[in-house]
């Protein structure tokens, strides 16, 4: 294992969002300003925004932008620092974007180890060039609790955007990540985590969506998420509210990360899991019941987590082909009785 957070910055659980119920309430009550160059707004609970740039450069161009930081969910610092980056970059590769700049977010305490503040600013900021981006600046504040993260800028070409919203009945829906991340850094919390088990699921936080990205450009996808946060069947509902569609998932076909099932099975469900749940399972139809342990890491909420994908089976299978970590999970249907099916 990595070298340890001192102990006023441990490691906290998963990254754990505001409840999907508040945050939905909350917004629906701002108003909606209508501007012709935003490409994507917030209405569809997409990744990122979409900002046409085209009639200042004179060609097709468009920039895209995103934000997001969190708590420690591991107690390397560096390797907290890198996670976060990968994490914050993921929104702009799940819309089809390039990132190019990125603005850092550090709340740290006043009298927190400096060693630690360091090493995590080195950690991002080194996943952040690997990326092909560079950092312009940022900004701090003193708090108890640790919290990193970054707002990244990228361009896109506007005729290749990628929303949740483009799921057509006849796809293939593929996944390019294992899950249980979520469950996996609370068991670190509670001291239940083996050290291999950590590992492997800090490996995978760490691994850009970057490749999968350009592999998935060269062809036609019709919609695209990435799953962090609200869990696999919470991304799965905003693609099929937003398509009008209906997710048939096939809860045999998700890859887990090793020890995922029984940190699940043991009771190492975050506040975030238990958010994700209650927001969406009025929204999921299951065709028969599953293991507790494992429905549970369905909704859990996953960091770094795989692009969601929505493409055609011939074009998911020259992908199956190319990039091996991509799988099948389900497929697309006309719209049932709910957004979501679960087999």
């Amino acid at each position: 294992m990595p070298a340890k957070l001192t102990q006023n910055v441990k490691a906290g659980g998963c990254a754990s969002k505001l409840s999907p119920s508040i945050l939905d309430r909350a917004l629906k009550t701002v108003p909606r300003v209508t501007n012709e160059r935003v490409l994507v707004g917030y209405d569809k609970a997409d990744d990122a925004g979409i900002y046409d740039l085209t009639q200042d450069a004179g060609k097709p161009l468009a920039m895209v932008q995103t934000v997001d930081f969190f708590t420690p969910i591991v107690d390397d610092p560096y390797t907290f620092g890198a996670i976060a980056a990968a994490n914050a970059l993921s929104d702009v590769y799940a819309m089809g974007g390039r990132p190019v700049s990125a603005l850092s977010l550090v709340v740290f305490p006043a009298k927190g180890d400096i060693a630690d503040l360091e090493a995590i600013l080195r950690g991002g900021a080194d996943k952040i060039h690997e990326a092909g981006c560079v950092i312009l600046g940022g900004h701090s504040i003193s708090e108890d609790e640790v919290k990193f993260g970054y707002a990244v800028t990228g361009l896109i070409n506007p005729e290749r955007v990628w929303t949740n919203g483009g799921a057509q009945p006849g796809d293939v829906l593929l996944f390019t990540k294992r899950i249980g991340t979520g469950v996996i850094s609370t068991a670190l919390k509670k001291g239940l985590v083996q050290d291999g088990h950590m590992d492997t699921a800090i490996k995978q936080m760490l691994t850009l969506n970057r490749e999968m990205c350009d592999a998935l450009l060269r062809r036609e996808v019709h919609a695209c998420t990435d799953v962090t946060g609200f869990g696999l069947l919470g991304h799965a509902r905003e693609m099929a509210l937003a398509s009008g569609v209906t997710l048939e998932i096939d809860s045999q076909a998700v890859r887990l990360l090793p020890g995922a099932l029984e940190y699940s099975r043991a009771g190492a469900h975050s506040g975030g899991l238990k958010n994700n749940r209650e927001f969406v399972e009025s929204c999921v139809a299951m065709r028969a019941a599953l293991p507790n342990e494992l429905e549970a890491l369905l909704y859990d909420p996953q960091t770094s987590g795989g692009l969601l994908v929505s493409l055609s089976e011939k074009e998911a299978e020259a992908i199956m082909e190319e990039r091996p970590e991509a799988y099948r999970i389900g497929r697309i249907l006309d719209y049932r009785t709910k957004p979501i099916l679960v087999l």
